[in-house]
C-alpha cells in the first residue's frame, strides 16, 4: 500500500503534474473564489487582531508556510498564523526521543494533544481554529478549496495507501468532512475514509452542508488541538 502512495506522488516536486482536473471543476472553483473573497473582507478585522496578537506575544514572525501536498502532488506553502516556537522541529525531536508514549501518539496520528512546540497564544488560536484563517489566501491562489481533504505532508500521504489517489484528485480544503466528524478525536484510518468518501461523492450541496456544520464544530472546539 505504501508503494501505491509513493508511486502516486513520484516527482511531485515538479511545478505541475499531469493529473485529471480537480473535482467540481469550474463550479467548485467559482464557489471557492466567491466564498473566500467574502470571507477575507468580512474577517479582515479579525485577521489584523490575530496578526498583532501573534507578533507582540514573542516578537516572532506572524505567518508560517508549511510545505504540503496539493492536487496532483504539487507542493505549496500552506499558510497559517504561527502557533509554534521558531525552533519547533528540534523541540519536537528532543521531546519524542524522551517520551515513548508521545512518540507512539505521533506515529499513529501525526498529532500531539500536548505539543511542546505550541506557544500559549498558539494554543488558543488552534483551539478556535483561527490559525488556519490565512489559508483563505491559499484558496484565492488556487492551491486549496473551501472544502476538501485537509492538506498533508508526504509522510502522511503514504499512510493513505491505495486511497492516496483520491486525495490527489481534489484541492485540499480549509474545512472538510473530517473536521465536522470529530477531527482529531477519530482515527487516522477514519480520516482517510472520510476523504475518500468526500471525493467519490462530491456535490456543491455537500460543500455547503459541510461549511454550515463547520461553524458549530469550531465553536465547540470538537477534536481541536
Amino acid at each position: 500500500m505504501r508503494d501505491v502512495a509513493k508511486s502516486a506522488t513520484a516527482g511531485f516536486s515538479q511545478a505541475d503534474i499531469d493529473f485529471p482536473p480537480p473535482i467540481g471543476g469550474l463550479l467548485k472553483r467559482s464557489f471557492d473564489i466567491t466564498g473566500s473573497l467574502i470571507g477575507l473582507i468580512a474577517l479582515s478585522p479579525l485577521f489584523v487582531m490575530v496578526a498583532l496578537l501573534v507578533k507582540f506575544s514573542d516578537g516572532g514572525s506572524i505567518f508560517y508556510g508549511h510545505r504540503r501536498i496539493g492536487r496532483g502532488g504539487r507542493i505549496f506553502p500552506c499558510l497559517k498564523f504561527r502557533t509554534m516556537v521558531p525552533d519547533g522541529d528540534k523541540v519536537l525531536a528532543a521531546y519524542l526521543a524522551t517520551n515513548p508514549d508521545a512518540n507512539a501518539e505521533w506515529v499513529a496520528t501525526r498529532k500531539l494533544k500536548n505539543d511542546p512546540r505550541v506557544t500559549r497564544v498558539g494554543a488558543v488560536l488552534r483551539k478556535l481554529s483561527l490559525d488556519e484563517l490565512p489559508q483563505i489566501i491559499n484558496i484565492l491562489q488556487g492551491d486549496m478549496s473551501l472544502v476538501g481533504p485537509r492538506p498533508v505532508v508526504r509522510d502522511e500521504l503514504e499512510i493513505y495507501g491505495t486511497s492516496a489517489v483520491y486525495y490527489l484528485k481534489s484541492r485540499p480544503g480549509l474545512t472538510g468532512l473530517w473536521q465536522v466528524s470529530g477531527r482529531n478525536d477519530v482515527s487516522y484510518d477514519s480520516r482517510v475514509a472520510f476523504d475518500r468518501h468526500y471525493v467519490e461523492n462530491w456535490s456543491l450541496f455537500e460543500d455547503v452542508r459541510i461549511i454550515i456544520k463547520t461553524v458549530p464544530a469550531v465553536w465547540m472546539s470538537r477534536g481541536s488541538y
